[in-house]
């Protein structure tokens, strides 16, 4: 009888322990490298999130979250990327530009891994193809580096007068490689426009890049889509207006912000979607098995009160495809 006993207690003793085990494991985990600081992601992250609730999974209640921002600085991303491997995060979602789904490859070949670029992830070596991604990586490219002669078009329609126009990109990026500096410089060269390229990594070479501006006698500015420049947005809308320096952006967030015109895809629809993939993945489709997705739609947004304090008249042409005017 003492003896039932004693077992009776001892099973009682050692059961939620066991239970708490089985229920830390029942709460998935998601794990998210980003590049860039998490202030600049804030309403991206949200529109993901409104996706994976959709799919059953919320913050806090039934899915754990693990976060690490590079801060800008890629150097740290292999060291982060590691640190989530260690933590046995279920899945990863990497944003910020291809160097940050690189290093989340790199420590990884099991866990799934969602990323959000901005080149060609076949050309990077993140996936054998578009369709059939193999490995354990699937996810969205935002075309930002395709569509930089596009801006540089966008913006010698607007400012039709100009005859020098400048590029700024972050050397410290892979994104910004030889690629974006020869297809704007041949999409310049069709339009018989002198390019020339600015380089800024931080808040005082963005500045010594606006003063460099003056003196090329610069007509305009195409900004490169790049989680740094995202972050210092108000900086580049703030020194092109005080510059007086018609300026194109990727994101519509510039334009909302006061520069003068963004064309681009729409990053938070692409998070959205991101939301969605790191979803069926919890819930055990593999990486292989879903395409990566590119953007079918782009929009293009008007500062009318921007163009006016540049002295620029919008064409009806602009206009007439704008898919938001500012007023």
């Amino acid at each position: 009888m003492h003896r039932r006993r004693f077992i009776a207690l001892l099973g009682s003793a050692i059961a939620p322990p066991c239970v708490a085990t089985a229920q830390q494991k029942a709460m998935p985990v998601i794990g998210v490298l980003a590049g860039s600081p998490s202030a600049s992601s804030g309403p991206f992250m949200g529109a993901f999130r409104q996706e994976l609730s959709e799919a059953g999974y919320v913050e806090g209640q039934n899915l754990a979250s693990e976060y690490r921002w590079a801060e800008g600085h890629y150097d740290r991303l292999p060291a982060l990327a590691a640190d989530l491997v260690g933590r046995k995060v279920d899945v990863i979602v990497s944003t910020g530009g291809f160097p940050t789904a690189l290093a989340a490859k790199s420590a990884t070949s099991t866990i799934p891994i969602v990323f959000i670029g901005g080149g060609d992830p076949v050309e990077g070596g993140l996936v054998a193809s578009l369709a059939r991604p193999g490995g354990n990586l699937t996810g969205f490219t935002l075309l930002v580096v395709e569509l930089n002669p596009k801006r540089l078009e966008l913006l010698s329609e607007l400012v039709p007068q100009a005859r020098v126009i400048a590029l700024l990109v972050n050397p410290n990026s892979a994104d910004a490689d030889a690629r974006i500096t020869r297809d704007v410089q041949d999409a310049a060269r069709s339009k018989g426009l002198q390019l020339s390229i600015l380089k800024a990594s931080t808040e005082g070479e963005i500045d010594a890049a606006f003063a460099t501006l003056r003196q090329l006698h610069a007509d305009g500015l195409v900004v490169s889509s790049e989680p740094f420049f995202t972050r210092q947005r108000e900086q580049l809308v703030g020194l092109a207006a005080r510059h007086a320096v018609p300026a194109i952006y990727a994101l519509p967030e510039f334009a909302a912000s006061g520069g003068l015109i963004s064309y681009g895809p729409s990053v938070t629809s692409t998070f959205r979607q991101a939301g969605i993939y790191a979803g069926r993945s919890l819930k055990g489709e593999k990486p292989a098995d879903l395409p990566v997705q590119q953007p079918t739609t782009f929009e293009l947004v008007v500062n009318l009160k921007t163009a006016e304090a540049l002295g620029l008249t919008v064409p009806p042409s602009i206009l007439a495809r704008a898919d938001e005017v500012i007023e």
